[in-house]
């Protein structure tokens, strides 16, 4: 099998130090390929990049009707947050409108991705906790279907806990096709996570972005959870990321949602096109340059748009003393 094509890299003076491979999809909801290149029926861990999928469960389960959820719950359900104070109040509160707390969430706990969040933890001379996990809205919105279904919140990560049944489902219901025993693993945040190809991946949140494929429920409920994610980009990612920046930008008409292992998964909803893409080697700076030049390509960006794609399609690289030494750039789009 070919190598998957060189997408970006990473340039040191006059000279390229490192070629990150990947591939890439970008496709309509009837599942016309748009663009790719390298292998895109390789399955793939998605990770984060497929939250908003996963919350669709909340509305399968009518953990919306019990709890109407608010937009901006709805948006920290889809979030990987830098665990800022924005986000770990917010996440304090949807959990306690549950009649739940922080104890609750099985998610663990790791310092705040957000550099001055964790200088005021330092300061303070305390400890992170689950909140500042960036999948903790995630698991909020887990644990209202736990709450709606009536099934015990314990072990709510579990492969087969009737929630983690429930997401599976809704995932498949998305891509429209089955999630495999044989391709799964343990995310980050101890829930599983399941492989399929990046195709899958592109179709469904091509799917998501029209409703094409779906029923009714599915289809109102992604659109919930995008308009939520795109009206609250802050709460999806935090301050000065790629995720947050560019829906930010482009006002709802991107979806975009980064995973870790260099995945980046989203929607171009006015076009009707979703998009994955996978960095082989996991790097995340490159993955961004990846995306970002795949959506300056795709997307149609105006001029506001183009300068916060480019800012990361050509990332500058700074050393210890703040001299600009080289750049990752994206190739091949």
């Amino acid at each position: 099998m070919d190598a998957n094509p060189v997408l970006a890299e990473a340039v040191r003076g006059n000279w390229v130090e490192n070629r990150h491979r990947g591939a890439f999809v970008v496709m309509d909801a009837d599942g016309r390929i748009i663009a790719s290149a390298g292998d895109i029926e390789r399955p793939v861990f998605p990770r984060s990049a497929i939250k908003s999928m996963q919350a669709l469960a909340i509305f399968d389960r009518h953990a919306v009707e019990r709890f109407h959820h608010s937009s901006e719950e709805l948006a920290l359900a889809c979030a990987s947050h830098h665990g800022e104070e924005v986000h770990t109040s917010r996440v304090g509160r949807f959990l306690e409108r549950m009649g739940l707390s922080e104890a609750t969430l099985e998610c663990g706990a790791h310092q705040p991705t957000n550099g001055a969040a964790r200088e005021d933890l330092r300061e303070k001379h305390e400890e992170p906790s689950a909140l500042h996990n960036n999948c903790s809205g995630k698991h909020a919105g887990m644990l209202s279907v736990a709450l709606a279904m009536g099934v015990p919140t314990a072990g709510y990560v579990s492969r087969e806990h009737d929630v983690q049944r429930a997401v599976r489902a809704a995932v498949e219901a998305v891509i429209g096709e089955g999630l495999t025993e044989d391709r799964c693993g343990t995310d980050g945040c101890s829930i599983p996570t399941w492989a399929a190809p990046i195709r899958a991946w592109a179709h469904g949140f091509a799917r998501m972005a029209t409703g094409k494929g779906l029923d009714a429920g599915h289809a109102a409920g992604v659109q919930a959870l995008f308009n939520a994610a795109t009206t609250h980009p802050l709460l999806v990612a935090g301050t000065g990321h790629l995720d947050t920046l560019v829906m930010e930008a482009f006002g709802g008409r991107v979806m975009q949602k980064g995973g870790a292992e260099g995945v980046q998964c989203g929607a171009i909803r006015d076009k009707g096109f979703g998009y994955a893409l996978k960095c082989d080697d996991g790097n995340m700076a490159a993955s961004q340059a990846m995306v970002a030049a795949l959506l300056l390509k795709f997307a149609e960006p105006d001029e506001a748009q183009r300068i916060v794609l480019e800012s990361f399609a050509r990332q500058p690289t700074v050393n210890v003393r703040k001299t600009v030494v080289g750049e990752m750039r994206a190739v091949g789009f």
